[in-house]
């Protein structure tokens, strides 16, 4: 064998001896929390994410998603506590759960701030986003891709609503978020903050009136079964999710392996974008259509309809531009006039 021949062939042997090294320093399994699974677009996106991994680097890094933020026993507040501690490995996270860490992910909560789905990829993809990737890198988390767990539509089991006064003392089911309370008071509801797992049985009984969802998890969970016959798509705010991994594990894997790992929620997020808002915009209305069919009311809020909403909560959105960065929301607002 010539030496050129030679010398290749011992600096393949020296790569393969190294990439399996490190791939021997691995976890057997990474885990991705989640607060909600499958069949939700939410999870889906989480588990499109492992499948696409697992298959680009052959088997070398393995993901699998706990939902239901059990890796946090069901608290899902403390996800990203929980992130940069190390307890979880990777995350498919809701802009809303993590705000208490992130003041600055309360941007999307500003109610009424986005008017549609054009609006909400102005801020993901643009200088909204960048900035704020760069807040949760400061974090000891590696912030990868964007998500959409979609605008958060009203329901409730009483009346249908078209205006605030419609809403005076329903009590609605809302996330652990000072923001959500400041909202739905100033709109004369009754907030009552609890997980997910305890509404449902709370609807059922009616001891909760009403719930604040993207319409994907409306259906994905049967919320009309349990008494919720009234809909109003009022887009009052939007839950972009983020795909992260904790920077120890992250700076654990080589490069190629970061790479592959980015491309894959990059692609997974866009997944569970199309997939959250299929047949609820645009020309395809086909999931709102079979809503009507089974039963419940469904209200589209006119524009005048929706600016008594507007005027309503404009105290407080006034309120928390100050707490999320003034700077932070002007950038939100001119992105999306210029979209």
């Amino acid at each position: 064998m010539r030496r050129g021949a030679q010398l290749a062939l011992a600096a393949a042997l020296g790569l393969g001896v190294i990439g399996a090294a490190q791939a021997a320093d691995y976890k057997a399994e990474y885990k991705i929390s989640t607060v909600i699974g499958q069949p939700f677009p939410w999870g889906e996106s989480a588990v499109k994410w492992a499948d696409l991994v697992r298959e680009r680097t052959n088997g070398r890094i393995n993901m699998k998603m706990y939902p239901g933020a059990q890796l946090v026993a069901g608290d899902q507040t403390k996800e990203f506590t929980a992130i940069r501690q190390g307890i979880i490995d990777m995350a498919v996270g809701s802009t809303i759960n993590w705000s208490p860490q992130i003041p600055e992910l309360n941007l999307f909560s500003l109610p009424f701030l986005m008017p549609d789905h054009k609006s909400i990829d102005a801020l993901t993809q643009g200088p909204v986003g960048k900035k704020l990737f760069e807040v949760i890198a400061s974090k000891d988390v590696v912030p990868l891709a964007w998500g959409e767990n979609g605008f958060r539509e009203l329901s409730n089991s009483k009346q249908p609503v078209r205006t605030p006064a419609d809403m005076k003392g329903l009590k609605i089911r809302v996330v652990g978020s000072p923001l959500f309370l400041d909202t739905f008071t100033a709109l004369g509801a009754n907030p009552t903050q609890m997980s997910w797992a305890d509404a449902q049985p709370a609807f059922a009984t009616k001891a909760v009136d009403g719930q604040e969802n993207p319409v994907s998890i409306f259906v994905a969970a049967k919320l009309p079964n349990v008494g919720q016959n009234n809909l109003t798509l009022w887009g009052y705010m939007a839950d972009p999710l983020i795909f992260v991994v904790n920077k120890r594990v992250w700076e654990s894997f080589s490069p190629e392996d970061q790479k592959i790992v980015r491309e894959a929620a990059i692609e997974a997020g866009k997944f569970g974008i199309d997939m959250g808002r299929k047949g609820i915009s645009g020309n395809d209305m086909s999931v709102i259509d079979g809503i009507k069919a089974s039963g419940v009311e469904v209200v589209t809020l006119t524009p005048e309809q929706r600016k008594q909403f507007v005027d309503a909560t404009r105290d407080v959105y006034t309120k928390w531009k100050p707490r999320i960065g003034p700077e932070l929301v002007d950038m939100a607002e001119k992105s999306i006039k210029g979209n």
